[in-house]
């Protein structure tokens, strides 16, 4: 049992701090928050995508001072895209591990059952049949009650992480293809 405490610890930590990364939900698409944060500088950025926005208006504006944007872009966003990444890994194991400690607790379980059946101890302190049977249901049950909605959320952040970076990749390609037809008039 208390290896599931801590994988449930790690789990919702895991998928908390996710959660507050990605929070802030964009209000319109990126062509358009380009455009208003292109026009209106001195407003704050909320949202990773608001933000990654107005650091890559900052570098175009740096035109004549930076040779391959794309390449100072992907630089200065990628610390946005290991933000939204961090914790992922351990939160996909916590749900993969849940249901196996579960299962071990079940197997515990069944062995002091199996157990008190073999020394004919029926009722003992340690609970006997009914203990093991009990800590093997409620363990199974702990693993499953962990799992399922860790497997929810995970879903749920994954791909909002998914949107985020689509939407990351949209930025530098507006911005690069911007300054290309810029140059060429």
């Amino acid at each position: 049992m208390p290896p599931l405490v801590l994988c449930i610890l790690l789990l919702w930590y895991g998928v908390g701090y996710r959660f507050w990364v990605m929070k802030d939900r964009k209000l319109m698409g990126v062509r358009d928050m380009l455009r208003y944060y292109h026009e209106h500088d001195d407003k704050p950025a909320r949202s990773i995508v608001a933000r990654a926005i107005k650091q890559g208006l900052r570098l175009k504006k740096q035109q004549g001072k930076v040779k391959n944007l794309r390449r100072h872009l992907d630089a200065a966003f990628y610390d946005y895209e290991r933000e939204i990444t961090k914790f992922s890994s351990l939160t996909r194991v916590a749900v993969l591990i849940a249901p196996l400690l579960g299962l071990l607790g079940t197997v515990t379980g069944m062995i002091e059952t199996f157990q008190s059946l073999s020394t004919m101890t029926v009722h003992s302190q340690s609970g006997g049949i009914a203990g093991g049977i009990a800590e093997a249901l409620f363990t199974t049950q702990m693993g499953l009650t962990v799992a399922v909605p860790g497997v929810l959320a995970n879903s749920i952040l994954n791909r909002r992480q998914q949107q985020i970076e689509q939407d990351l990749s949209q930025v530098k390609d507006l911005l690069c293809h911007q300054t290309s037809t810029t140059n060429e008039k």
